[in-house]
């Protein structure tokens, strides 16, 4: 690996993956939207910062995402399904990444191993889901899921070693999961960040399309 892309590089997990790509020696291109204004739920704001890119890269990393907007918090009961902040977690979590993929196939190395990773959730499997409760972001992660799956095909016709894949970091100590981790054990985005990268590292082009968590475990659709 040589030249890598992540986007969401301003959070805890993207942040600590582009520092360990860089000590790796690897040369990182970092968007965000706290540090170059990209914003993910704006059309026009991803197409002028990834049209802006040559690439090729091979490694794009997608660390973003929200679980409830600012003021609100994921729902416990379905009585607490609001249309708009249900329409503004899917507009971060379902449409950005998907807006970001359209963009892949034109920035992805094609002459060797290449991997496109976009973070989901466990909780984002329907196979999984046993409790019930955060609606919006469980919905918003499996349409996620769904889009991977479809772009891995897609890619996999035109980049032949490539594997795009959803990952699931676990709870990771950040702000992010600031309000919510509660019993849940919690990992150090560092650490976080090295278990994902080995996951990356190993992945094959027969892998292409499939959900894996932090531990290389691969997770139920």
């Amino acid at each position: 690996m040589e030249n890598a892309l992540i986007i969401g590089a301003s959070g805890g997990i993207g942040a600590a993956v582009a520092l360990a790509l860089e000590n790796r020696g690897i040369a990182v291109t970092r968007l965000s939207r706290r540090g170059d204004g990209f914003d993910v739920t704006d059309p026009a704001s991803v197409d002028a910062h990834l049209g802006a890119l040559a690439g090729p890269f091979d490694l794009i990393f997608v660390a973003i995402g929200i679980l409830a907007p600012q003021g609100s918090s994921p729902e416990k009961a379905l009585a607490a399904i609001d249309a708009g902040t249900m329409a503004q977690v899917m507009a971060v979590n379902t449409i950005g990444p998907a807006l970001i993929l359209r963009h892949v196939p034109r920035l992805l190395a094609k002459d060797g191993p290449a991997v496109t990773a976009i973070l989901s959730a466990r909780v984002g499997s329907i196979g999984d889901n046993q409790i019930g409760g955060w609606h919006s972001y469980r919905a918003s992660k499996a349409a996620l899921n769904q889009i991977i799956r479809g772009a891995a095909i897609e890619l996999g016709r035109s980049h032949k070693q490539a594997a795009c894949v959803a990952l699931h970091p676990g709870t990771v100590e950040t702000p992010f999961t600031a309000n919510y981790a509660g019993r849940h054990k919690t990992m150090p985005a560092s650490e976080a960040a090295a278990h994902l990268l080995a996951v990356i590292d190993g992945l094959m082009p027969a892998q292409t399309g499939r959900f894996f968590d932090y531990a290389g475990i691969e997770v139920a659709w």
